[in-house]
């Protein structure tokens, strides 16, 4: 149960093998642009509605096991558990929630970075893993011209599928509010 195909030829934060040169930084530099491409003009609870409905769907449709969050700071706009999902999602989105809100990045490209110097994030006694977790599936919601506003975190799948789900239902309701 995937959310797409795996990308045979890029960088796979989940695995201990050799990665093909140059995919950790393609990665990050793919990331660095869904941020500056995926800013809303406004976030409503309307859009936090129709986003958490559009990744219920897209989970629905593809069999697969997630856990979906919305929060705007302290505030749960939308949470829902989807067949297959298990307490340990709820985890999962809440360390990986904190991670993007604190950074004001995806939990992604928090680890991504990290191992861009050589390291895991992990690592540093810094980060306390109890709270936080730099594994893909959380990204800020971004509006032009403020910032960070609340994050949406998917949990479930691997996680470069987790973040991936995330971006195509941001893209999709983005691109359906241009439309309107």
């Amino acid at each position: 149960m995937t959310a797409n195909p795996p990308d045979v030829t890029g960088y796979d934060p989940d695995s201990r093998d050799a990665q093909p040169e140059g995919s950790l930084e393609t990665l990050i530099a793919r990331i660095e642009a869904e941020i500056r491409e995926l800013q809303f003009p406004g976030f409503s609870l309307d859009d936090s509605l129709n986003l958490g409905l559009l990744l219920v769907e897209l989970g629905k449709e593809r069999g697969l096991p997630i856990a979906i969050d919305i929060t705007k700071g302290e505030q749960v706009l939308f949470h829902v558990a989807l067949p297959g999902a298990t307490p340990d999602n709820g985890h999962w989105i809440r360390a990986k929630k904190r991670t993007a809100a604190r950074y004001e990045v995806p939990s992604l490209l928090v680890g991504l970075r990290a191992r861009l110097s050589g390291g895991r994030i992990e690592d540093n006694a810094w980060f306390d893993q109890a709270l936080y977790a730099a594994h893909g599936g959380s990204f800020p919601l971004y509006v032009t011209g403020v910032g960070a506003v609340a994050t949406v975190t998917v949990s479930g799948l691997p996680q470069l599928q987790d973040h991936d789900l995330v971006v195509e239902a941001l893209r999709d309701i983005l691109r359906s509010a241009g439309a309107e």
